[in-house]
């Protein structure tokens, strides 16, 4: 390896030319990102000799016609099927945030310049003024961590006589969206595999790391990578004039309810071995009611996100039924106390209101239609999703909450009631034990690596990269566990597809070793240079060679 500055240099100069070339999510800019890479390793020697194992794969049914670059690096020492994934994704979020200062968002030297005369946090202007940060948008998130693989396969690639083993490297676009370039990209996996007679090993991603509190100087691995679940719920209630209150229901009520019970409640985090998962918060609240009028609200749409370590779909299904049937009963006491009060108050006698707590999920209530209509239920469902289907402005969240309403609708229960179902998207957690021997073989190389640089700098591993990321996709629950994700989202498979066979096929165990930063998806996104360009690109290189290592696997 070019232990010296030469592999620091090539990461800053590929790293300026990725960030320079604009690359928003959901946009044509993609397109350009994807043949900047596609060109930057065509110019490398390898490639020039190889340039069959250069190549870009098109996103399933993308109408923007974007794609990934998919890159093989086949090392000759023994003839080793052993392979290692890497990923990294090239698009970032858009430039908005910069204001007046759009222009230069991707010009990060005279970004610097500039953001000398705004007004900054004291930490920005601090980290600016020190001169060993680099600034600009899609620096940290996460070009930085696309160079340093970039980087690292060229010097690889230079000798693979010595390399034991291969790299299959995709730059992705769509992460900050859908994450369309991963999920083409998991079924590519899994052709090259039967192709080529891999045998893979681990995915390693440079995504972004930061600060996981305030004065944090860690500098983090991590072993596995959070999951992302949006439990939704359709709450009805019965409408009333505003002058009778008490003979209506209010869903909003019942929603509050809900929201107070789970929202930032650590009593729905995963623990796994001593870590933390995030509590679910409210990503959307939205009652139903399409006018003013003195009439209350029928219905109220809501959602989490809602973050797992070890937690599965039909396990959070039973909790959030669990949750919203005890809101539910909350508010039926609530007003009834209310009502006491008020008709004591008003000289009227108190009768109890008659409301029952009734949750069930949408595949419960979706059977009980069935049963009712028959098979007319599905074609008539069929239909509205052809409809939707026509229309590109109905996103997948919107797209299910009128599958719910619809067979709702149908519904001969006419009384309120709280569906809980699944919105898009679904991100499987990765939980690497070490029970298996990929696991404990993936483990021992970042211990091996954290001994060895933990001099250089604050270095400590973690267990569940905290950030959303195209990690999710190379393992999934197995099919029992799986399943009340695929019948209670009601998007699933038409507006919202996941390549499920392949990523449970895939289970392969994830590292996230990348960049140092802060203000990601800020105006003052930025990355400290010594430990990006100068340390972090050597975890990654010896995490690679320590899982392609034979003699080292763990049985």
């Amino acid at each position: 390896m070019d232990k010296d500055n030469g592999l620091k240099r090539r990461i800053e100069e590929i790293l300026m030319e990725l960030v320079a070339c604009r690359s928003i999510v959901g946009s044509a800019d993609e397109i350009a990102i994807s043949n900047k890479v596609y060109q930057l390793f065509s110019e490398m020697e390898y490639w020039k000799n190889n340039p069959d194992q250069l190549t870009q794969l098109p996103f399933v049914g993308d109408a923007l016609g974007r794609s990934s670059v998919i890159v093989t690096l086949k090392g000759k020492k023994h003839l080793s099927k052993q392979t290692v994934v890497l990923i990294g994704h090239t698009d970032t979020v858009g430039i908005s945030d910069y204001g007046d200062l759009r222009s230069l968002a991707t010009q990060p030297e005279e970004l610097a310049e500039a953001l000398k005369t705004v007004t900054l946090s004291q930490e920005a202007q601090k980290d600016l003024a020190l001169g060993k940060w680099i600034f600009g948008r899609g620096v940290l998130d996460m070009k930085c961590g696309v160079a340093i693989i970039m980087a690292i396969m060229e010097d690889l690639s230079r000798d693979p006589d010595a390399l034991e083993g291969n790299l299959v490297f995709a730059a992705v676009g769509d992460e900050e969206g859908n994450s369309g370039g991963m999920l083409s990209f998991v079924p590519e996996l899994i052709r090259m595999q039967q192709a080529e007679h891999y045998e893979y090993v681990a995915v390693v991603d440079a995504d972004y790391t930061s600060p996981r509190y305030e004065g944090d100087d860690h500098r983090y691995i991590y072993i596995g990578t959070v999951g992302k679940l949006m439990p939704s719920f359709y709450i009805v209630g019965k409408e009333t004039h505003v002058g009778d209150p008490f003979n209506g229901l209010d869903p909003n009520q019942i929603a509050g309810a809900i929201i107070n019970k789970i929202n930032q409640n650590v009593a729905y985090s995963d623990v796994a071995d001593g870590e933390v998962s995030l509590p679910p918060i409210t990503l959307q609240q939205r009652d139903l009611k399409q006018e003013y009028s003195v009439q209350i609200a029928k219905a109220v749409n809501l959602y989490f996100n809602y973050a797992t370590h070890k937690s599965t779909p039909d396990e959070v299904m039973k909790k959030m039924i669990k949750a919203a049937r005890d809101a539910f009963t909350d508010v039926v006491n609530i007003l009834n106390e209310r009502y006491d009060i008020f008709c004591k108050a008003s000289r009227m006698e108190y009768r109890p209101l008659t409301w029952k707590a009734r949750v069930v999920s949408y595949n419960e209530m979706y059977e009980t239609v069935k049963t009712e209509r028959g098979d007319a239920l599905d074609r008539h469902l069929d239909q509205l999703r052809e409809k939707m289907m026509a229309d590109p402005s109905i996103d997948e969240r919107y797209f299910g909450q009128k599958i719910v309403e619809e067979v709702h609708s149908l519904w001969s229960f006419k009384e309120p009631v709280v569906i809980v179902y699944f919105s898009p998207p679904y991100y499987p957690h990765n939980y690497v034990k070490g029970n298996y021997s990929k696991d404990a073989k993936l483990l021992a190389a970042v211990d091996h690596v954290i001994k060895k640089y933990e001099g250089d700098c604050n270095l400590v591993s973690r267990k569940f990269y905290p950030y959303i990321s195209d990690l999710s996709f190379v393992t999934a629950p197995k099919s029992e566990k799986i399943a009340a994700l695929q019948s209670n989202m009601p998007a699933y498979g038409t507006k919202y597809d996941l390549p499920l066979a392949d990523m449970q096929a895939l289970s392969l165990p994830v590292v996230n070793i990348g960049p140092f930063g802060k203000d990601a998806h800020q105006f003052t996104e930025r990355i400290e240079k010594e430990f990006s360009i100068g340390i972090a690109p050597f975890l990654v290189y010896d995490t690679i060679l320590e899982l392609l290592n034979k003699e080292k696997e763990t049985s």
